[in-house]
């Protein structure tokens, strides 16, 4: 089991990232770009969205500005792109991402990461990425997590150009605290978290001043 927040600590650009455990959610957003940091998470009636901290500096909505968390009939989901709403429409999470890819931004391909955590404690995570032209698209399904243990997955491996792809399954993790966690993150390149802990649902946004 490895711990969150020396891996965040040692890594500058993660990406964005999906962490659920027992009852735990966290998700996290990362930016290079002036684009991709003028960004907040702002509640809404079933969950949050990103919205523009500054609209006169938003140039390009499309894969930035979505719903990265949504309740859907006693469950959570969260994912790093509008397939939030797929899953949400389509009511399964499967079938939802049977229709979706990774992202249209080569060279970067990136990858759409997602998970749902049910109301019985069991959850699965998955993550859409580009292979040899191709979506390979891989699920993971879990009975559960033991108290302070969850699972954690990134859209990418570390900082690069072209931006490598997470690889292998979801990592094992201990499940520190958010402020922790936001602590963890790179100062230069975190945006936001949403944390969820047993209902207890805190944001960070540095545009904020968090």
């Amino acid at each position: 089991m490895a711990s969150l927040t020396e891996l965040l600590k040692s890594n500058p650009y993660p990406g964005r990232g999906i962490v659920v455990g027992n009852d735990v959610v966290y998700y996290f957003i990362m930016g290079r770009s002036e684009n991709s940091r003028n960004r907040v998470f702002t509640v809404t009636e079933d969950g949050i969205r990103t919205e523009a901290h500054d609209p006169a500096k938003l140039t390009d909505p499309s894969l930035i500005i979505y719903h990265p968390v949504r309740k859907i009939d006693g469950a959570l989901v969260v994912t790093n792109g509008d397939q939030t709403d797929t899953i949400a429409n389509a009511g399964d999470f499967r079938a939802a991402l049977a229709t979706r890819e990774y992202e249209p931004d080569e060279p970067n391909y990136t990858p759409r990461i997602s998970a749902i955590m049910y109301d019985n404690g069991t959850f699965e995570m998955s993550i859409l990425k580009h292979k040899s032209g191709r979506c390979l698209r891989e699920f993971f399904a879990y009975e559960g997590a033991s108290e302070g243990k969850g699972y954690f997955i990134s859209t990418y491996q570390g900082d690069g150009n072209p931006l490598p792809t997470f690889a292998g399954e979801p990592i094992e993790i201990d499940l520190p605290t958010p402020e922790e966690v936001w602590n963890a993150l790179n100062a230069d390149n975190k945006v936001s978290l949403y944390a969820n802990v047993h209902g207890d649902v805190t944001i960070f946004n540095k545009n904020l001043g968090d």
